[in-house]
């Protein structure tokens, strides 16, 4: 917790407050046109029935606690291969990457994701480095704990260049409930490890394709918090 500011020792408001800011994570932008919505018909249910307007209320709530975007503190230590995303570790196997992204279709470890509803939907970068390609591709929308969500359901796909030279494939998946993805980086841009980078709304799911070497650090049915869980340890050198 930061120290208290001599402004704030003297003022319980202005202490309660930085304490709130603290507490309460930060929400992501996507999420604000949803949320002014939800007050906007909270309002007018209010003029209606009370009740209503509670719901309304409560609502709006949930709609800003989906969009949420704690702040999250990368591992110092280097050579890792972090979650993407909060969830639960629902597959980890040998795949191929999505063919759009133009990679030989030799299989990669996999690890994947998924994402309820309850949890954080921002998607993180799992390492620092250079995007070199991002690839939409439409699909279905099964729902996201199947095993061929990865082939069939609508999907982005970004191929980032580590500092260390590494190929690490992160996959945004729709899922049931889910369909939008947002993806917020382009090709050529820098990202840091745990920087956002994009966001999928309402239960999905997210893969990442490890080189091979890589050692992976987590176990089916374990829970992730992305920008912070090691997922992996990279092999050491380049690919």
């Amino acid at each position: 917790m930061s120290p208290k500011t001599p402004e704030q020792a003297g003022n319980p408001v202005a202490h309660a407050l930085q304490l709130a800011r603290e507490t309460l994570p930060p929400m992501h932008p996507a999420g604000r046109p949803f949320v002014a919505g939800g007050i906007a018909a909270t309002l007018l249910l209010r003029r209606v029935a009370k009740p209503l307007g509670v719901l309304g209320g409560l609502a709006t709530l949930a709609t800003a606690a989906f969009f949420r975007e704690p702040r999250r503190v990368p591992p110092a230590r280097d050579g890792l291969a972090l979650a993407a995303a909060d969830g639960i570790v629902s597959l980890i196997e040998e795949a191929t990457p999505p063919p759009e992204l133009g990679l030989p279709a030799q299989p990669r470890m996999r690890v994947s994701v998924f994402l309820s509803v309850f949890d954080v939907h921002v998607q993180r970068a799992p390492a620092s480095g250079v995007v070199e390609r991002v690839a939409y591709r439409p699909g279905k929308f099964l729902s996201a704990d199947l095993d061929k969500a990865s082939d069939d359901n609508e999907r982005n796909s970004l191929l980032l260049r580590t500092v260390d030279g590494h190929e690490l494939v992160v996959v945004q998946i729709a899922g049931l409930v889910a369909r939008r993805i947002l993806c917020q980086t382009a090709e050529g841009d820098k990202l840091a490890a745990g920087e956002t980078y994009g966001l999928i709304r309402f239960g999905s799911r997210v893969d990442l394709y490890l080189p091979e070497g890589s050692r992976v650090l987590v176990s089916k049915g374990q829970r992730t918090i992305g920008g912070e869980t090691p997922l992996a340890e990279l092999p050491q050198g380049k690919d």
